[in-house]
């Protein structure tokens, strides 16, 4: 596609997509107090779930949809999702018992999986090598916006309605979206050389989800736990099993061989490594300013604000880098583990102002590195492939995501309480930011990757042949 084929509108619409579906992973946070005390009555288990469900399906989705819409349609994937992400906030708004309210969140997080790589996925193809840079700053800064989103949501919610107007307020929403897509955008090449290969994506997922469940339960039970061991034991078992047959198949859902490319691997660690400091952030933070400053549910979400700020105003500069990635994730990374150790000195008698210039920080380097990072591993794989290679990023985020607020949690646990904990918590997060920020440079040293161009292995092992030779077939 010619850069000059992603209109503003479409570009707008589909952020928007990804803003709704990112904002959910937050918004649920802040209305734990008036879920546990709703006519619902929910065990603390079942809390820990309707926080949860959304999560783990959605990255254990995201790989098989990102592959789903490569092969059989992105806008169709994308509508799709859609669809599903408003069923299942019509089933949690009117959910009679928690288990109805986990599986509308399930139902939701399978729809997320569809609408985050499908957006990008489409965004890639319309803006061309040319403009691939911006539009991933633009993409970047839409998922920042809906974490504000949520905390802002989830917090004026928890303050003024309920917890179910927030899930009820999704449903007109994703119908407007879907609107919006249907009349801005365009239909993408399909990919019949893109497989979903049915066992690979059975033990792909099922690996991923395990893991992901022992990451996020491993807190509350203990790490060494048998429920928690077994979950790790059975996802890597899992996952091994998955490559194995990849690697013997002619037709797998991806090549594990990409990841024989350092900077396919620096990339997703990279990813992983932001949001795992990201979020260890946002696991403290409310508690922080509702417990320790005593904002309410609405003053909380606001406070956030600063986080945004940086996220909106420095991708827009990274691009002009975006042929420089080195230094610009590197630079990103270590503002976002500085920050971190920022913040972590932060205590009842801190002003506001202090803090919020610490969350500035953070900010800035999530909008430095990001850009960069996502599209380095979309255009790791041959184009045909741009909505597995966002599958992959998206979950390395969501992996990172999930463990540093379990990582955080573990902490906060062995402290015992917020006040005692919260300083170690963030150093920590910090500290294995700075580390990890190191092995991603090093993944990242050699010559600077022009972007667009693939990192991965030879195109004979990936399919990355010219469209009119791979016999791919527009749809009208």
């Amino acid at each position: 596609m010619p850069s000059h084929a992603l209109k503003r509108p479409t570009l707008l619409a589909l952020c928007a997509c990804v803003l709704v579906a990112q904002s959910m992973v937050a918004a649920i946070n802040l209305l734990i107090p008036q879920l546990s005390a709703s006519s619902l009555h929910p065990s603390s288990s079942e809390i820990l779930w309707t926080v949860d469900a959304y999560v783990i399906v959605f990255a254990g989705l995201l790989i098989p949809a990102g592959a789903l819409g490569d092969r059989y349609g992105r806008k169709g994937a994308l509508l799709t999702g859609l669809a599903l992400f408003a069923v299942g906030a019509a089933l949690s708004a009117l959910a009679r018992d928690p288990a109805l309210l986990i599986a509308g969140r399930g139902v939701s997080g399978a729809g997320a999986a569809l609408i985050t790589p499908a957006t990008m996925s489409i965004l890639m193809h319309l803006a061309g090598p040319g403009g691939r840079a911006r539009a991933m700053a633009s993409w970047t800064l839409a998922i920042g916006l809906g974490g504000l989103a949520g905390n802002l949501g989830g917090g004026l919610a928890g303050q003024f309605l309920s917890w179910r107007a927030l899930f009820a307020v999704m449903v007109p929403l994703a119908a407007l979206l879907a609107l919006a897509v249907v009349v801005t955008t365009p239909r993408t090449d399909r990919s019949p050389h893109s497989h979903l290969a049915p066992v690979g994506t059975l033990l792909l997922t099922a690996g991923l989800v395990a893991v992901l469940f022992g990451i996020i339960e491993g807190p509350q039970y203990g790490w060494t736990a048998p429920r928690i061991l077994l979950a790790f034991a059975a996802g890597v078992l899992l996952i091994a099993l998955f490559t194995a047959r990849s690697l013997r198949s002619r037709t797998p859902l991806f090549d594990p061989r990409v990841f024989a490319a350092p900077r396919l691997r620096a990339a997703c660690l990279g990813m992983a490594t932001g949001f795992f400091g990201l979020f260890g952030l946002f696991y403290v933070n409310s508690q922080y300013l509702q417990g320790v400053k005593g904002y309410g549910p609405a003053r909380a979400g606001v406070a956030i604000v600063p986080l945004i700020v940086g996220m909106a105003l420095v991708p827009r500069l990274a691009a002009r880098w975006a042929d420089r990635p080195r230094p610009v994730i590197g630079g990103g990374l270590a503002l976002i583990g500085l920050g971190l150790l920022g913040v972590s000195t932060a205590g009842a008698g801190t002003p506001y102002p202090l803090y919020a210039c610490w969350l500035l920080v953070i900010s800035a380097g999530t909008g430095l590195c990001m850009p960069a990072l996502t599209l380095g591993v979309v255009t790791s794989l041959p184009p045909h492939q741009a909505g597995l290679g966002s599958g992959l990023g998206t979950s390395a985020r969501e992996i990172g995501a999930a463990l540093g607020v379990a990582v955080t949690g573990t902490v906060l646990a062995s402290h015992g309480d917020l006040h005692s904990g919260m300083a170690p918590a963030l150093r920590t997060v910090g500290l294995v930011v700075l580390a990890a920020t190191a092995a991603v440079l090093a993944g990242y040293g050699g010559s600077p990757q022009t972007s667009g161009k693939p990192a991965g292995p030879a195109p004979e092992t990936t399919g990355a042949r010219p469209a009119r030779e791979r016999g791919e077939t527009p749809v009208r």
